[in-house]
């Protein structure tokens, strides 16, 4: 099997350990199955993106000797391929316009009896799905018809089998914003099927989203990569590390510091080289290691529609 991966950060914001742990930890599976490893810059979010973010993450990779095979790709460039997987959606009649806000949809829950938990999507009940409004002129979310999903399931290469009811667990979700930002659920499959992605590895925090996008995949007829899942990088108040909470910035001065760390967080040995002195060193070292602690025989991607 030809094996190409990526890493595919959004430019919020520089990286910080935990999203180079995703890094080191998808080069590191590249690189221990004779594979290309590719870097897709989701500026997808444009109202989110903060400008020179990108190319200060791609100087913090290059640092640490993350470098892609290939050249990087901007999905803020591709909206095009979007629009047109959108639009084999519609045409097999699996997209429905919605003006729901927000708060429409909590409403409703509560009306329903569904109450919602913080830090989740919400479960959308269906309000628009019969309204017929894509003839209106207000601007619309495009949402996608999950009933016909059912449970979708997965084996994730860390945590073994997993489930999802879709329809049930996040009901029809959007494929595109109201005010025309495309949602990540439908980029970063139409990116890695363009880009032949066959395995993606990236941090738990990204785990819930893999239903909609093995759903996303079967509706336009993509193959479906394999997916690992790595542990998250907590904080000191027990919270992800992230953005928007602050944490700090990988320095472009202590780059093998920062590379030891991540290497640890993945059960790798942070000490291997303990006398290196260049990034290229400690990445050689640690692709032993990591065939040892992650892989597990190939298999075909496996998971079914109920």
């Amino acid at each position: 099997m030809r094996y190409i991966g990526r890493f595919a950060p959004s430019p919020t914001g520089p990286l910080h350990v935990g999203s180079l742990v995703a890094a080191l930890a998808s080069w590191l599976d590249a690189r221990a199955h004779h594979g290309r490893w590719l870097v897709r810059i989701e500026d997808v979010d444009t109202p989110r993106t903060v400008e020179g973010a990108d190319q200060h993450i791609l100087r913090q990779l290059a640092a640490c000797g993350l470098v892609a095979d290939e050249p990087v790709q901007w999905q803020s460039q591709r909206f095009a391929h979007y629009q047109s997987a959108l639009t084999q959606l519609d045409t097999k009649g699996l997209v429905y316009g919605c003006c729901c806000s927000r708060q429409a949809i909590l409403h409703a829950l509560e009306l329903n009896q569904q109450p919602h938990q913080r830090h989740t999507t919400p479960r959308y009940p269906g309000t628009c799905e019969r309204l017929n409004l894509n003839q209106s002129r207000t601007k619309l979310a495009q949402r996608l018809k999950t009933r016909p999903a059912g449970t979708v399931t997965w084996t994730d290469r860390a945590s073994g089998q997993q489930a999802e009811p879709v329809h049930a667990a996040v009901g029809d979700f959007v494929l595109k914003r109201a005010d025309d930002v495309w949602a990540y659920q439908l980029a970063v499959v139409v990116d890695d099927a363009a880009q032949g992605v066959t395995h993606v590895v990236r941090g738990a925090d990204l785990a819930d989203n893999t239903a909609r996008q093995i759903y996303i995949q079967h509706c336009l007829g993509l193959a479906r990569p394999h997916y690992l899942h790595t542990p998250l990088v907590m904080g000191p108040d027990g919270q992800k590390l992230s953005k928007q909470n602050n944490a700090i910035a990988v320095p472009l001065t202590d780059t093998l510091g920062a590379l030891r760390e991540a290497a640890a967080r993945l059960n790798l040995p942070a000490d291997v080289i303990p006398e290196a002195r260049q990034p290229s060193e400690l990445l050689q070292a640690w692709i032993s290691p990591w065939r040892s602690v992650w892989i597990t025989a190939f298999t075909p991607p496996s998971g079914t529609y109920n």
